[in-house]
């Protein structure tokens, strides 16, 4: 009787111990998947902000009008808009104060935009730890149901009068659909997690840039 190599047969015949492998891998491979949708609409949202707010500031428009557009709209304020509303409130409040060094000033307002700008990139960061574990482990995980499933089947042949191949194939296609599974949840994961690592430092660069741009044109204010 010719064995039954349906996938589904297999996943179903496996043993408890590869069938856990196996379900543990589709979990995570889901939430991998979920994490890397989610992941593209935030940093494309922030490239998008980015690009907006940049337009609007190198506009000609006076920072004042542009700082009542940028706190009124607080609660959608990403990135650069963050760091120019938290640099150019504390510049103000710092350089209307008597007895502060125009050097002060602007130290104080780099690190108050400093803050604002590394809860940014920790928030873009954030997860990607995940997919880069994900990436990492995955292979190992199946590769481990896999060692499982062949040692079981061999451990079967063994106890047979008349080894055929047969009776050992089953078995070792079942216990190589986890391997498979592995490489299934992993090769998203390292694809977008490289992707999204290079989007984000991007992102980093342009926000660095942007905060010395504006440092100097609060430098030179705060000496006028």
């Amino acid at each position: 009787m010719t064995p039954d190599m349906s996938l589904i047969h297999l996943i179903t015949g496996a043993s408890f111990l590869v069938q856990l492998v196996m379900l543990l891998l589709l979990v995570i491979s889901l939430a991998s998947w979920a994490l890397i949708f989610r992941k593209r609409k935030e940093i494309k949202d922030a490239q998008t902000a980015v690009d907006a707010f940049e337009s609007r500031f190198w506009s000609g428009i006076s920072m004042d009008e542009l700082h009542k557009q940028v706190a009124g709209k607080s609660d959608e304020m990403k990135g650069a808009a963050m760091i120019f509303e938290a640099g150019f409130r504390t510049f103000v409040r710092l350089h209307q104060q008597e007895g502060i060094e125009p050097r002060e000033v602007i130290d104080g307002t780099q690190r108050a935009m400093r803050v604002v700008m590394n809860r940014e990139i920790e928030q873009l960061e954030s997860h990607l730890s995940f997919l880069a574990t994900v990436g990492s482990t995955s292979p190992y995980i199946g590769l481990f149901g896999t060692v499982w499933g062949i040692m079981n089947s061999f451990r079967a042949l063994g106890n047979a009068n008349q080894a055929t191949l047969a009776m050992v194939a089953p078995g070792i296609a079942e216990a190589l659909i986890a391997t498979a599974m592995g490489l299934f949840a992993a090769i998203p994961a390292v694809v977008a997690y490289n992707r999204y690592v290079t989007d984000v430092d991007r992102l980093v660069n342009r926000y660095d840039n942007f905060l010395e741009e504006f440092s100097s044109i609060l430098h030179r204010q705060a000496h006028s």
